[in-house]
């Protein structure tokens, strides 16, 4: 079996990126806080990259666009719960600044993935 080609994608590599940050953070919450928004977080963060390599599985380009969709679900997902954690000081300010860049790339990133994959019918 050939090596996946989705990993050479720009877009899953800044999604896993993402995911790999997260988890790194989450790692080191205590017990309360993993189990109530660090499995949601990581999980959403995951997400991202799994739907792009899910639907760059597909034999179509509509499946492979419903992927995406949901991986752009799954980002906002993240974010939603990137604001809680640094609201309830779960994340610091200098781990929100590493994310907002990978955050800044990656979503408009996405949408043109999107945009580039088949047409809408």
């Amino acid at each position: 079996m050939t090596r996946p080609d989705f990993e050479e994608l720009k877009v899953y590599q800044l999604a896993e990126k993402l995911a790999n940050e997260i988890w790194d953070i989450v790692q080191a919450w205590n017990q309360f806080e993993k189990d109530t928004m660090g499995k949601q977080i990581v999980r959403s963060a995951d997400s991202v990259c799994a739907n792009i390599a899910e639907g760059r599985g597909r034999f179509n380009y509509q499946d492979n666009r419903r992927f995406i969709r949901i991986a752009r679900g799954s980002l906002y997902e993240t974010i939603c719960f990137l604001r809680l954690a640094y609201i309830r000081k779960l994340i610091s300010k200098e781990q929100a600044t590493k994310l907002k860049p990978i955050i800044d790339e990656l979503s408009p990133k996405l949408n043109a993935y999107l945009k580039s994959i088949g047409n809408s019918k």
